[in-house]
């Protein structure tokens, strides 16, 4: 799949203008795929078939062998856009192994990590240019882009941890991001959360 040697090391180059080496796995996430992510699913329904499907993110990957002691990491361009009054975001996941921790680093963009644990405590925080989140074990986590700029942001975790987005996909966040109509966010309820 790769020429990348995960038992030496190895160097790589990036730089999203240059296509990440040209050797990056990249997967992409239309909204087609995401309707049911947002609130307001008809909304997204009707989005997609007036305006041609949007590509809401995609994410640039070197296909990491998944063992315990590696790293696994890559970038992800958050785009700009909303679904009603709720911003795009990322499908968001727990990991499989629960106990794992995640790090992201706000390469350009601003946005909104958002969090929440099996029990429902739920933490937001900002993200920015140069700022680095820490998403702590046993936390749900998605990516929102709160500006009119794509949201790019380099990420790393254990590369045995695995992704959980069936979860979410059953029982969604606890809170949406929305536009505060003053260029800003807030936090919504979920009317749709529905507990374990």
């Amino acid at each position: 799949m790769n020429n990348f040697n995960w038992d030496t090391g190895f160097s790589v180059d990036f730089d999203l203008q240059t296509g990440l080496s040209g050797q990056a796995v990249t997967t992409k996430r239309r909204l087609s795929q995401m309707v049911d992510t947002f609130y307001d699913s008809e909304a997204a329904r009707k989005m997609v078939e007036e305006q041609g499907d949007p590509l809401v993110y995609e994410f640039h990957e070197l296909g990491c062998p998944e063992r315990a002691g590696d790293l696994a990491f890559g970038t992800t361009v958050l785009y700009p856009g909303k679904v009603g009054n709720e911003f795009f975001c990322t499908k968001g996941h727990f990991h499989t192994v629960l106990e794992t921790a995640e790090v992201y680093y706000t390469l350009s963009g601003k946005g909104v990590m958002v969090m929440e644990n099996p029990e429902g405590h739920t933490v937001e925080i900002p993200m920015s240019k140069g700022g680095a989140v820490y998403v702590p074990r046993r936390y749900a986590h998605r990516t929102v882009n709160t500006g009119d700029q794509p949201l790019i942001f380099f990420y790393t975790f254990a590369a045995d941890a695995g992704h959980d987005y069936g979860t979410i996909e059953t029982r969604g966040y606890h809170h949406l991001i929305t536009d505060d109509g003053k260029g800003g966010w807030k936090t919504e309820d979920n009317p749709h959360w529905r507990d374990a």
